[in-house]
């Protein structure tokens, strides 16, 4: 059996963990799409309330979005500025 060189297994791992992260995308767009359909349904039935409730959906999935950026930005710390690079 031959050894396995530390930096592609580094570099694998990294590229592992970064797709794992983006998972967390899939959160976010099923929040977002969920909140903008219970939004539109709630005009319909009230369509007074139409700017509380543009609001506050718009407030919701902002929240929500920024899960989906953290992701991203771990994802992107892990593909191209892992720290432990410099530790070999």
């Amino acid at each position: 059996m031959g050894s396995i060189d530390p930096k592609a297994f580094l570099a694998g791992m990294s590229a592992l963990g970064a797709g794992m992260a983006m998972i967390a995308g899939l959160g976010p767009g099923i929040g977002e799409g969920y909140c903008a359909g219970q939004a539109c349904a709630a005009i319909g039935r009230q369509p007074e309330a139409q700017g509380d409730i543009t609001r506050t959906m718009i407030l919701g999935i902002a929240m929500a979005e920024s899960t989906g950026i953290y992701a991203l930005v771990i994802a992107l710390i892990l593909i191209f500025a892992n720290p432990l690079f410099g530790k070999l």
